[in-house]
């Protein structure tokens, strides 16, 4: 544990925290903010007096300081988990370095269909066959997305086109005003980890428990996606199946292939998984997203957020005054100067 005396107090700190799936990124820095500004740690017992005397009350003039500054160093998808590095304080201006960094992420991904958000959270656009599809030739495509590689972000996004967000073209219907330009990123490493056949297996309890997405688009959604989509949309893929609803010749549960990947910053690790599945001659979408590490921080260096979801500032304190959410901060935490 960092060593921490009296008179560095508050401190200015990065850390991380394993994010679990479901919540926002954001959601995660509002609960818990209250706890930072409520902690020695971070603000000054005089400070903390202060601000709880301005609750609910906007802060100006010279109380602004009071209002504690925390941040995300690159937000997470709500399907997403793991590795969300937080800033406190000064150390707020520390986090665009995690921006531009390195990240290693591990993906699950369901073959057999493709969404329009490129994962289990969105609508599904179409189903396409995948019996064919083996382990073999997903690792044979992969030499194509390693390197640097150009990539076009996927239309359900929130990149904006004009200042219009490429989703709202895609649900109104409206041509794309130009092709979405691609982004080159670097694919430093890319492997399969495991390929996992249900239909093929000799127990039917046995395989993953995944299935695609319940939400089916609408004739409407569909006729709107075809043409935004005639705006000149260029996939990264050569020979893009057609947006064309292809029934499998059965009703078996599709493989599921996991891949890790350490990437530049930028890449859309979505894109990844649907590329590929148009690479071997069907579809894919994550079901299954974790970051392992973003730039020196990994797994093993985050705080559990349970500790945060249990904790308040009123909390059982140790014999030396802090809370189990604060001793494991300190543990994990690297203190930036003010």
């Amino acid at each position: 544990m960092p060593k921490v005396s009296s008179s560095q107090l508050p401190l200015s700190a990065i850390f991380a925290i394993h994010k679990p799936s479901g919540p926002t990124s954001m959601s995660i820095i509002n609960k818990i903010k209250p706890l930072l500004q409520g902690s020695n740690l971070f603000m000054s017992e005089k400070d903390i007096k202060q601000l709880g005397r301005l609750k609910g009350k906007r802060l100006k003039g010279a109380n602004k300081h009071l209002d504690l500054k925390v941040g995300q160093g690159g937000t997470l998808d709500p399907l997403a988990d793991g590795v969300l590095v937080v800033g406190v304080g000064a150390a707020t201006k520390k986090l665009s370095d995690f921006l531009d960094c390195d990240k290693e992420y591990q993906a699950i991904c369901l073959l057999g269909s493709e969404t329009d958000t490129y994962d289990s959270e969105g609508s599904i656009v179409r189903r396409v066959p995948w019996s064919h599809v083996t382990r073999d030739a997903i690792e044979a495509v992969l030499p194509t997305f390693t390197g640097k590689i150009q990539q076009t972000p996927p239309i359900y996004s929130a990149l904006k086109m004009d200042g219009k967000p490429l989703y709202e073209y895609a649900r109104e219907g409206r041509p794309l005003p130009r092709p979405i330009e691609k982004r080159e990123v670097t694919m430093h490493k890319l492997e399969v980890l495991s390929f996992e056949n249900p239909a093929s297996a000799a127990d039917a309890d046995d395989g993953h428990s995944y299935k695609p997405p319940e939400k089916i688009f609408t004739a409407e959604q569909r006729e709107a996606l075809k043409k935004a989509l005639e705006g000149g949309i260029d996939h990264s893929v050569d020979k893009t199946p057609p947006l064309d609803d292809i029934p499998d010749e059965d009703q078996a549960i599709p493989p599921v292939f996991k891949i890790r990947m350490t990437c530049s910053s930028g890449t859309y690790v979505r894109c990844i998984a649907h590329d590929i599945g148009h690479a071997v001659g069907s579809a894919a979408h994550v079901v299954s997203l974790t970051r392992l590490h973003q730039g020196k921080w990994g797994a093993e260096d985050c705080v559990s957020y349970d500790l945060f979801e249990a904790a308040s500032n009123d909390a059982e304190r140790d014999e030396e005054g802090w809370t189990a959410w604060e001793r494991a901060v300190m543990e994990k935490m690297e203190i930036v100067e003010k």
